[in-house]
């Protein structure tokens, strides 16, 4: 990749489905029985949707998402970058464009749930561990806490 990376990022309301559908599958995010179908809904919902396109190839090799009611918080999320790019600052910057697009709509409370093994990666981007707060999820009605 070029001196800069060789990437562009991108703040989108549309993109490329089947690229998306391979990121979801490269995070391991992705359920045979979902339908594609409706990832454009998936976009145009999100307050702010980022893919990194590789400038040389074309290829979108990253993206990540905030979602928020745009005014007091947002959440960081769905974040993943194809395997063969991981290493390469791609993650950094997606996650430093969506905090700066944050920040400049007046939304300071960032937060994200991380996944084990990337608290350093992070850290080193300005978030800290909620102590005192455990990220739940909604299994039905018989959660245990």
């Amino acid at each position: 990749m070029e001196e800069d990376g060789g990437l562009d990022l991108f703040l989108v309301k549309e993109w490329d489905t089947r690229a998306l559908v391979d990121l979801y599958r490269a995070g391991g995010w992705w359920k045979e029985g979902w339908d594609p179908a409706h990832i454009p809904l998936l976009i145009q919902s999100t307050f702010l949707f980022i893919v990194a396109v590789q400038r040389q190839s074309g290829r979108t090799v990253g993206m990540g998402r905030a979602i928020s009611d745009g005014v007091s918080d947002a959440y960081i999320q769905d974040l993943v970058v194809l395997p063969e790019f991981r290493g390469r600052g791609v993650g950094k910057a997606i996650v430093e464009r969506l905090v700066e697009s944050c920040l400049a709509r007046g939304i300071t409370w960032i937060a994200l749930v991380a996944e084990p093994g990337t608290c350093d990666f992070y850290s080193g981007m300005g978030f800290t561990a909620m102590v005192g707060h455990v990220p739940m999820l909604y299994k039905g009605r018989k959660g245990a806490c």
